[in-house]
């Protein structure tokens, strides 16, 4: 907190600050002069009629009295990551795009609109990276309008934890009454150590998705849609770890591109859990994305995903980012 020469802590932010990172402190119960006091860090994304609004690395909007801060101060972006590659938020954005894309698209200015007949949300929202080209709320109207022509419902992805991310945009879109339907977490780490941490003996590696991938793969009656966006990406590669029945024991998902390997699907037969499949699958998929020219690697994980995380975490990858789904209100 800021403390001036005399010791006592001082509020050195104000409404122009907007758009910054800040710490904050201020009483719980405004009442309250000597009670107790809570700290908040995140991007001030509001400040209006007496009331502030910060946005936490998570997505959490927290509203803040004016009269309850004792202290507050700008402070510097997130730190950097301590181990695995550095990354902006911008290229993992366009990156894990490129590893899942929509059947069309279209450009509004700097953002990307995505459809594919509503196989899951990331090919099926707005890529807000940079200026639509017209005011926010013609740009918004837009939006519905273009998925409102395709039967859609109209999500933009957004994100919040990292340098460069969209805290602002979460705000307005709260604001105008968009909804967060979804958070997640993307994680990045080296590849190596991954590709080092099992044989990978007996896991198979092809080039499209057979029938047996798919019989394991959570989303049941995959439509063709789904078998275009699933092959979609530079360098595609699908892993299995045969089983005794019609589905593999274990499967995963990889995207090589560039320097950047992304995993998904990563699903085990739960009657075989806990016996490092997850694992093999997966320094499997590292080594032949090592051999293509990669040496970092991402993924995405739900925030109650506790066995994955516990996974992804054993491997060396820790989050750089939350990314969210906002829904255009009724």
């Amino acid at each position: 907190m800021e403390i001036s020469a005399s010791g006592r802590l001082v509020v050195r932010i104000n409404a122009a600050d907007v758009g910054k990172r800040v710490s904050v402190r201020r009483r719980l119960d405004p009442r309250d002069t000597r009670g107790e006091f809570t700290d908040t860090v995140g991007v001030l994304t509001s400040w209006d009629n007496g009331v502030l609004v910060i946005t936490r690395r998570d997505g959490e909007r927290v509203r803040i009295v004016e009269s309850t801060l004792v202290a507050g101060k700008v402070v510097p972006p997130a730190p950097a990551r301590r181990r695995g590659p550095s990354a902006t938020y911008d290229e993992l954005a366009r990156v894990s795009s490129r590893a899942w894309r929509p059947l069309e698209s279209e450009r509004l200015g700097d953002w990307e609109l995505r459809a594919a007949a509503g196989f899951t949300r990331r090919a099926n929202s707005v890529l807000p990276l940079g200026d639509p080209g017209r005011p926010l709320d013609a740009a918004l109207d837009a939006v519905r309008d273009w998925y409102g022509a395709r039967g859609l419902p109209a999500y933009i992805q957004t994100a919040t934890g990292a340098e460069g991310t969209q805290e602002l945009l979460c705000a307005w879109l709260a604001e105008r009454g968009w909804v967060r339907e979804v958070s997640a977490e993307l994680w990045i780490g080296a590849l190596a150590p991954v590709a080092d941490r099992a044989e990978g003996a007996g896991v198979v590696l092809a080039r499209e998705a057979d029938a047996g991938w798919l019989a394991r793969y959570q989303r049941k009656g995959v439509s063709e849609v789904a078998l275009r966006v699933l092959g979609s990406g530079p360098s595609v590669w699908f892993a299995s770890v045969p089983g005794e029945g019609a589905a593999p024991a274990a499967i995963g998902r990889c995207v090589v591109d560039g320097r950047w390997a992304g995993f998904a699907a990563v699903e085990v037969d739960p009657a075989l859990r806990r016996r490092g499949l997850a694992t093999e699958v997966m320094a499997a998929l590292a080594r032949r994305a090592l051999t293509e020219g990669a040496s970092a690697g991402w993924l995405q994980v739900e925030t109650d995903n506790t066995q994955a995380r516990a996974l992804y975490g054993r491997l060396g990858f820790d989050a750089h980012h939350t990314y969210h789904h906002f829904r255009a209100g009724h």
